[in-house]
């Protein structure tokens, strides 16, 4: 498929925009995404995701139907549980020895101080130097939670060998980063760490913790996917989750506080996405809780499809960008997906595509599931 065509309207936008310039730059970022069933909401989520990768950011993708949102330290501990922490600190580590011109990825399974020790150089002065360096790095940023910093400084102190940490230690330290609530306060005391645990209400902060983590370990960010909020109109559940009206109500009021919150952090960008439902419902869905409401909704309401909104409506994008040459291309993409799985199929010319994009105007699914299932021959389904 043309990848400056269709559904790259809007993603070239947001890699300029976004990734290449705002969150890069230090900004944090909240979108919605809307449509119908089937307009290509996981589809925009999958590509930006592959973009954000190229692009030097850390991605998490999420699906609202695996955990419940109404606590944020569960959205906090899902977005961690995807995170290779060790990574980051060893990118820390790497970074604190190249302040001092030396590459950690030269001097093989040893620490920097054995390394150092090994060509005379580990003076006072330069294990000062690594301590002044972790103090900066951690415990001098305002934007870390304190107990986060010191954990993460302890981390990387131990990677660096200057000073080591004990097996017991560095499991204490994993596991309190990780939001484990058996710690003890013995247990906190022993490595430095307050009696605080993460919890619904400072889990932002650690979020934003995290994100500071991130950076400083090398990356451009952190993009944070989470379809299927849908979920939370639906009172059979699934077998993972059944939302009553006081957890809708306290995840609408979660997302609530992290719109507030968004601008407080750097390099992080949230992209929610749900059917058209949680809209047009004003009983429960999104319009039911006016303070979340009221601070997402666009501000000027138009058919005319808008780059910078907050709200994306995909079936809005598809009636005004997807052109009957692009539908036949992605008839094509959605052919070969099924010649591979043996499906028979049709590949749609641009006189069906035409017809497709103008019946879509008044269908109940979204025109991308409209050219799969005529593609793939399932037409009775439209």
């Amino acid at each position: 498929m043309d990848n400056k065509a269709g559904i790259r309207f809007l993603l070239d936008f947001w890699q300029d925009h976004y990734l290449n310039e705002y969150i890069s730059e230090g900004g944090s970022k909240i979108k919605f995404i809307t449509g119908r069933e089937g307009s290509g909401k996981t589809f925009l989520l999958s590509e930006f995701q592959k973009d954000a990768e190229r692009c030097g950011y850390l991605t998490v993708s999420l699906s609202a139907e695996q955990f419940y949102l109404n606590d944020f330290s569960f959205i906090y501990l899902q977005i961690l549980n995807q995170i290779d922490l060790d990574s980051l600190i060893r990118g820390c580590a790497s970074r604190i020895a190249g302040m001092l011109n030396y590459d950690m990825d030269t001097i093989g399974n040893r620490t920097l101080v054995d390394y150092l020790a090994s060509i005379g150089a580990s003076d006072v002065i330069t294990m000062q130097t690594i301590r002044s360096n972790l103090r900066e790095m951690f415990l001098h940023d305002s934007l870390m939670d304190y107990n986060f910093a010191s954990a993460c400084a302890l981390l990387t102190a131990d990677v660096l060998g200057h000073p080591s940490l004990d097996g017991e230690s560095k499991r204490i330290l994993k596991r309190w980063l990780t939001g484990d609530r058996a710690l003890k306060s013995a247990e906190l005391k022993s490595v430095g760490l307050s009696s605080v645990k993460i919890n619904r209400y400072n889990a932002r902060h650690m979020l934003r913790s995290l994100g500071r983590l991130i950076r400083k370990a090398g990356h451009q960010g952190l993009i944070v996917l989470v379809d299927d909020l849908e979920i939370l109109l639906d009172r059979q559940g699934n077998d993972f989750v059944k939302y009553s009206s006081a957890k809708r109500n306290d995840t609408y009021e979660s997302i609530r506080q992290l719109v507030d919150d968004i601008d407080t952090m750097k390099n992080l960008m949230f992209i929610f996405a749900f059917d058209r439902a949680m809209i047009d419902n004003e009983n429960i869905g999104l319009k039911s809780y006016q303070a979340l409401w009221m601070r997402i909704q666009n501000e000027i309401v138009s058919r005319k499809f808008n780059r910078f909104s907050d709200i994306v409506d995909m079936d809005i994008l598809s009636e005004q960008v997807y052109t009957p040459e692009y539908l036949s291309e992605m008839s094509l993409h959605f052919a070969e997906e099924a010649e591979q799985m043996h499906l028979p199929y049709t590949i749609l010319d641009e006189t069906r595509t035409a017809e497709l994009l103008k019946q879509s105007e008044y269908g109940s699914i979204g025109l991308a599931q409209m050219i799969k299932n005529a593609t793939l021959q399932k037409e009775g389904n439209e």
